[in-house]
């Protein structure tokens, strides 16, 4: 049986297989042992030497989620970040940040091409279409490049059903959210296929000017040629429009004033991914496939981020921006895995070529800031206006052609019985043509660097193991950093453009210990990771106090911490609880703020990295009742530790805990359910920044108040 699973699972992808439902116990507990983005393959976790979580299609189901952040924050050790709208940043195994340090996989394969991060990118997924979602924690470089670095969250999607099936819903909530959404799929003959589209839109909210639309749809066909050979297509199509509020000064948080300074900031997203996957099973030792794929992604905004304004320097007037990245991509992938009775080993191999040619522009905006009472140099802004647009004033103006070429391996054995030893290698080769069009230059730049890891499994009894794990990480700077006019160059300064040309590649090595215990036949199961990770021209940006960002890829950085979760059930699996959460300490060991000396800040040597919260969790308590079937109800706890909000250590936020409650009922097919976010009606902010001086102000990104969610869904299935 297990060489059977094995065949079908590649890349993350069960070929033609039923999807589970929650009748499907026995085999939704059998397949939550297997993970397939740890090592490129279906491995059972016994045999994966990584701090690796997977979220069950069941766990995607019953969250019922509105953004993706409201399922990926059930992994222990993971925070991701709400910044409205289903705009987001993360932090695993590092602060809070949108700098290039996560890989987003769908399906196995990146959203964005090296090179051409986006912290927002999960915002183009479709939530109605997932299968399940598996998350590495740690740097997996050695298998999937640069970027996967903190983290890794592979995305996996639904496939074609035995049984027909379809699925409609609508969800609403007080704050003018509501969403319809479909799904359905069939295997007929030697062809599958499912089709899956969701439809979101936000109006008058809580926060002023915070409307959005997204629309989304995934389109997978699978043809099964032979038992032996398929063909896989994948289409997904997103369209993203969303006003973008920002963040808000102290006085309007604490006074509840969502009022946004802004009615002209947007974001919006065109995307376009399509691929096809041939897969064949040379033996029950051997399968290969082969993948082509395009992307095409146009991201403009008018970023609220992008505002600078100083309470000290003309604090009448601001300065924004319009920006727009563009982006195309062509590009192959292939693996093959082969297994030897040998040691019990197996051996996974692969190659990637990625062609990715984008233009990205950048022009000011000049603007007119109306304050609020307040003592001079220490005043907030009411609200900006735009005085005069200036495309003729560029910020940013460059076109660019991204090589990505890799090729990676990993083998694992068995060198003693219940030890199983894995080593992995890759080498990447990014070679970026570019053709900066503010300082008339062309050139090339190219970041190639090889990346190993190695770990080892021991499992003593059937109920427990432990692993061992070294790996690297790498992570060259995006390319939109390299290329932006460094802060008083450029454009109205009348000081010519200086960029971002000697910025270096980031690098990490990581190191942790962990392991797994599963008790009272499988009623109770923990896992753990304790990691040490050192970093080396991390990419870090530094807050101006007119908010612009100055950019540094120097010094050394420590990153260690515990990260723990846990399962366990009772009454009969009537009851079950789930906890989990991370202690983690990030700090500068030798990072330079300023080259000048007439700066009295020099450096932050020894000084907390800022929005790095000391503790975060997640934990919830479900019940099913057996005298009344079919309902579900569940009790949800998230927890956010205090942070600094500066670079120099002066001032924390509190962080917070606040209380989630899910409920539904299914009948003859119908479901129907409520979510209560926020119970309490708590007062917090998902993010709180400030500058380093003294008279700079905390921003924040304020939460929303209670929120009540309910929704209808029917749910149809034909049975053979």
């Amino acid at each position: 049986m297990k060489k059977i699973l094995f065949s079908l699972l590649v890349m993350g992808q069960i070929t033609i297989a039923q999807n589970k439902t929650e009748k499907d116990s026995t085999k939704t507990e059998t397949l939550e042992n297997v993970f397939v983005t740890a090592n490129r393959s279906a491995t059972l976790r016994k045999e994966t030497p990584s701090a690796v979580s997977k979220l069950t299609v069941r766990n995607i189901n019953e969250t019922k989620a509105v953004a993706a952040y409201e399922i990926v924050n059930k992994t222990p050790g993971v925070l991701m970040v709400n910044l409205g709208n289903e705009q987001h940043s993360m932090s695993i195994r590092q602060p809070m940040t949108t700098n290039a340090y996560y890989l987003y996989l769908e399906d196995g394969l990146p959203i964005r091409p090296m090179g051409i991060f986006n912290h927002n990118a999960l915002l183009e997924i479709n939530q109605f279409n997932l299968q399940n979602i598996e998350v590495v924690k740690g740097p997996v470089s050695s298998l999937y490049g640069p970027e996967a670095v903190g983290g890794t969250i592979n995305l996996i999607s639904l496939k074609p059903s035995i049984n027909p099936e379809f699925k409609f819903g609508i969800q609403a909530d007080q704050w003018g959210y509501k969403r319809i959404q479909a799904t359905g799929g069939a295997i007929i003959g030697k062809v599958g296929f499912h089709i899956a589209g969701i439809s979101s839109l936000q109006e008058n909210g809580w926060m002023t000017y915070s409307d959005y639309k997204k629309d989304n749809l995934n389109i997978r066909v699978d043809y099964n040629i032979s038992d032996k050979t398929r063909l896989i297509s994948n289409t997904m199509w997103g369209k993203y429009y969303s006003d973008m509020s920002g963040s808000v000064n102290e006085e309007a948080f604490y006074n509840r004033t969502y009022k946004s300074t802004t009615d002209f900031t947007y974001r919006k997203s065109d995307a376009l991914r399509t691929r096809l996957t041939l897969e064949h099973d040379w033996n029950d030792n051997a399968s290969s496939y082969i993948t082509v794929y395009h992307r095409d992604n146009k991201l403009g905004q008018n970023p609220s981020y992008g505002i600078r304004w100083s309470p000290t320097v003309n604090p009448t007037t601001a300065k924004g921006e319009v920006n727009s990245n563009n982006f195309k991509s062509y590009g192959a992938i292939g693996q093959h895995t082969q297994k030897f009775d040998f040691l019990n080993t197996k051996i996974v191999g692969g190659a990637l070529y990625d062609y990715s040619p984008v233009d990205y522009w950048a022009y000011l905006l000049e603007m007119k800031a109306y304050l609020n009472p307040g003592t001079p140099g220490k005043q907030t802004v009411d609200h900006y206006e735009i005085t005069a647009e200036r495309p003729d004033v560029k910020l940013s103006d460059y076109t660019a052609d991204i090589f990505n070429k890799a090729v990676y391996a990993q083998m694992s054995f068995n060198p003693i019985e219940k030890l199983i030893v894995t080593a992995g290698a890759r080498y990447d080769n990014l070679k970026v043509d570019y053709n900066n069009a503010l300082d008339n230059s062309t050139g090339t730049k190219i970041y190639d660097k090889p990346t190993f890891k190695a770990g080892a499994n021991y499992n003593p009894v059937e109920f427990t193991g432990v692993y061992v794990n070294y790996a690297q990480g790498f992570a060259p700077p995006a390319i939109t950093s390299i290329f932006r006019a460094k802060p008083a160059t450029g454009g109205t300064t009348g000081k010519p453009a200086e960029f971002y040309y000697n910025l270096e590649p980031a690098t990490f090595n990581n190191y942790e210990i962990g392991g797994w215990v599963a008790l009272l036949k499988g009623k109770l199961n923990f896992d753990y990771a304790v990691y040490y990770m050192e970093g080396k021209n991390e990419l870090l940006s530094i807050r101006l106090p007119d908010n612009s960002t100055d950019y540094r890829s120097a010094g050394e950085t420590r990153h260690k911490g515990v990260e723990f979760g846990g399962n366990y059930k009772l009454l009969s699996n009537q009851l079950n609880i789930r906890f989990g959460g991370t202690v983690a300490e990030h700090t500068y060991i030798d990072f330079k703020i300023s080259d000048s000396p007439a700066d009295a800040l020099q450096n932050v040597n020894g000084k907390e990295m800022p929005q790095a919260p000391r503790w975060s969790g997640n934990s919830e308590i479900s019940y099913y009742p057996n005298w009344f079937p079919k309902f579900r109800t569940s009790f949800e706890w998230q927890s956010v530790g205090n942070y600094y909000q500066d670079q120099i250590n002066t001032v924390k936020y509190a962080g917070y805990d606040i209380f989630n409650f899910r409920a539904g009922y299914e009948w003859k097919g119908i479901e129907i359910y409520g979510n209560i976010i926020n119970i309490t009606d708590k007062l917090y902010a998902y993010n709180v920044s400030r500058a380093n001086t003294t008279s700079s102000q905390p921003t924040y990104t304020a939460a929303a108040p209670r929120t009540f969610l309910i929704g209808l869904q029917y749910n149809f299935s034909l049975k053979k």
